[in-house]
């Protein structure tokens, strides 16, 4: 038998949202495994790897390949305002797109006065870049959270399975949106529960208040990278956008390489364990290294 490497993580049942099956005796996660210098193996299998919990091994039943691509949404604010950062924004966008691995889907769509698409989605760069030019601002107020709740909305009714990345480019301008302190809740939750990630970039210094939410845009904003463990940036020259969206979209094609390079292990827990689900250990081939999750989510 090859020498194993060892990891143990924790595993909290109450927050693995689709992950387990029946909350009896199996058990799902997912893994990606890659050599030190960060290279996936060509193949893995059952009988490559051991599992088990709380220090007793589990049987492996399957260890399935998982493919699953990104799909971006880019959500920028054209209101009040935007017209003295335009430039700045064609030509951070242009750059974001332009450093997203190659076959992704994007779409792109503008939050003033309402949430409204440039470009549906599509893996054709061109017609996403074409959709930067036609880009023009508009004298009302951005719908900032608005257009993070749709973004969620399409994820959720898109079919294949898939793992949702935002990029929502904002202004600390007046917010747009009517949405209540639950519904914005409730958005929150459903990015944590998708495997979503979220990332923000906002342009300005005021801080300007939710209409009708009690919450600021910015809150909202920092609330939804914390927890997806996207990236949140303030700046206040938007000279900026042009060196940071590509570099937020070169994170982004990261993750990609590693969340569609992962597997979906199912074992049976030992002695047919039932009830909370302990420490899992997973012991993969010598010279390679497993990151676990419950989700497959790896921002």
């Amino acid at each position: 038998m090859r020498r194993l490497t060892v990891l143990v993580f924790a595993v909290v049942v109450a927050a693995a949202g689709p992950i387990p099956l029946a909350a009896q005796n199996v058990f799902q996660f997912f893994v990606y495994v890659a050599d030190a210098n960060g290279r996936p193996p060509a193949t893995l299998m059952a009988g490559d790897v051991r599992v088990s919990e709380d220090g007793a091994d589990g049987a492996v039943a399957r260890v399935e390949a998982i493919e699953w691509p990104i799909k971006v949404t880019i959500l920028i604010d054209n209101g009040a305002g935007s017209a003295d950062r335009l430039v700045h924004i064609r030509n951070g966008v242009k750059g974001f797109i332009q450093t997203l691995p190659l076959g992704v889907e994007a779409e792109l769509l503008t939050t003033a006065p309402q949430p409204r698409f440039l470009v549906r989605s599509t893996n054709d760069r061109t017609a996403l870049l074409g959709g930067v030019d036609r880009l023009v601002p508009d004298s009302g107020a951005g719908r900032f959270v608005e257009g993070l709740q749709e973004a969620m909305d399409r994820f959720d009714k898109s079919r294949g399975n898939h793992f949702p990345v935002i990029l929502i480019l904002g202004s600390q301008a007046a917010e747009g949106s009517s949405i209540r302190e639950r519904d914005i809740a409730l958005m929150l939750r459903r990015v944590a529960e998708r495997g979503a990630t979220v990332h923000v970039v906002m342009v300005g210094s005021a801080n300007q208040s939710l209409r009708g939410g009690g919450a600021n845009q910015t809150e909202v904003g920092l609330a939804a990278a914390r927890q997806s463990g996207g990236r949140y940036e303030a700046i206040a020259a938007s000279t900026r956008l042009a060196t940071l969206l590509p570099e937020i979209g070169a994170q982004i094609a990261a993750s990609h390489a590693r969340q569609s390079h992962q597997y979906r292990v199912t074992f049976e827990r030992p002695g047919r364990k039932g009830g909370p689900v302990g420490n899992i250990g997973m012991a993969v081939p010598a010279g390679l290294t497993p990151t676990l999750t419950l989700d497959g989510h790896m921002p």
